[in-house]
């Protein structure tokens, strides 16, 4: 009886799971079948399951709203780029909370995790002005700057160092002559693999996706986003559905390519210095 029960509970959790994930991978799938077919299709009812052979025509609708390409190429260079400051940054930030001390180190620590706390909207206006003062608008250094040095990349490197980096290693970095950026440089950041490549899979993935802050800085269609260029496409009457779900595919599928290799480092990262901090 009791084994007919674990038997009963393990098909029952895979049946769980299966319905799980096909609902999760339902709306990939429809991104990529309407991504094959005119307007007029992806509106039937029932809606089209199977590829279609409309892609040529979406991507001619897509190059005739967007520059496409161009805001491919600026989606990848702002995400590259803030994702290497934001690794930079966060890890000398975390190298400091975890083996300096310093007068109010756990206030200040505190307050860079408040920051955490606050509804990214609450930013908007006075990131538009601050920018605006600083002549930065319509200019990637605008996107890539600001998120340089998040609250969550400083905790996440700060408890990874706490956890598996001994001070008495620093120490003796110190006795043999080196010089405190060097001791990062060549003693503690080599270390950082797995948390470098958490945070930077994170970080790659937020930049992408990034909507609200390309929407708030950017202002000529050449320097849009992919998310901001697709969006500027839909319009209440003639939305170019095919063609906008094209542009989405082709946003996604790098996106599910680098997720696929790299989501065994994003456990590992974040699993590590979880018992300790």
């Amino acid at each position: 009886m009791k084994s007919a029960n674990k038997k009963a509970g393990t098909i029952t959790a895979y049946v769980i799971i299966a319905l799980g994930a096909l609902i999760m991978i339902a709306p990939f799938y429809f991104m990529f079948i309407f991504a094959t077919h005119p307007r007029d299709e992806i509106f039937n009812m029932p809606p089209p399951l199977l590829p279609g052979n409309a892609v040529p025509m979406n991507w001619g609708l897509l190059l005739r709203r967007v520059p496409f390409p161009k805001n491919f190429g600026w989606s990848v260079y702002i995400s590259v780029f803030q994702t290497a400051l934001t690794l930079l940054f966060c890890s000398m930030g975390g190298f400091a909370f975890s083996m300096y001390d310093f007068k109010f180190k756990k206030q200040v620590f505190a307050l860079v995790l408040g920051t955490m706390l606050l509804p990214a909207f609450l930013g908007m206006v006075p990131t538009f002005m601050l920018m605006d003062f600083l002549g930065w608008l319509d200019q990637p250094r605008a996107l890539i700057i600001p998120g340089a040095a998040g609250a969550l990349g400083i905790f996440m490197m700060r408890q990874y160092i706490t956890s598996s980096i001994p001070k008495e290693l620093v120490e003796a970095a110190r006795c043999d002559g080196c010089s405190e950026f060097r001791i990062y440089w060549n003693v503690v950041a080599p270390l950082l693999g797995p948390v470098f490549g958490t945070l930077g899979l994170i970080t790659f993935i937020g930049s992408w996706n990034n909507f609200m802050g390309p929407l708030i800085v950017m202002r000529s269609v050449d320097h849009y986003t992919i998310p901001l260029a697709l969006r500027s496409m839909q319009d209440p009457q003639n939305t170019p559905w095919g063609a906008v779900m094209l542009g989405a595919a082709a946003a996604v599928l790098p996106l599910m390519v680098l997720f696929i290799f790299s989501s065994r480092r994003l456990i590992a990262g974040l699993t590590a210095g979880a018992l300790k901090g």
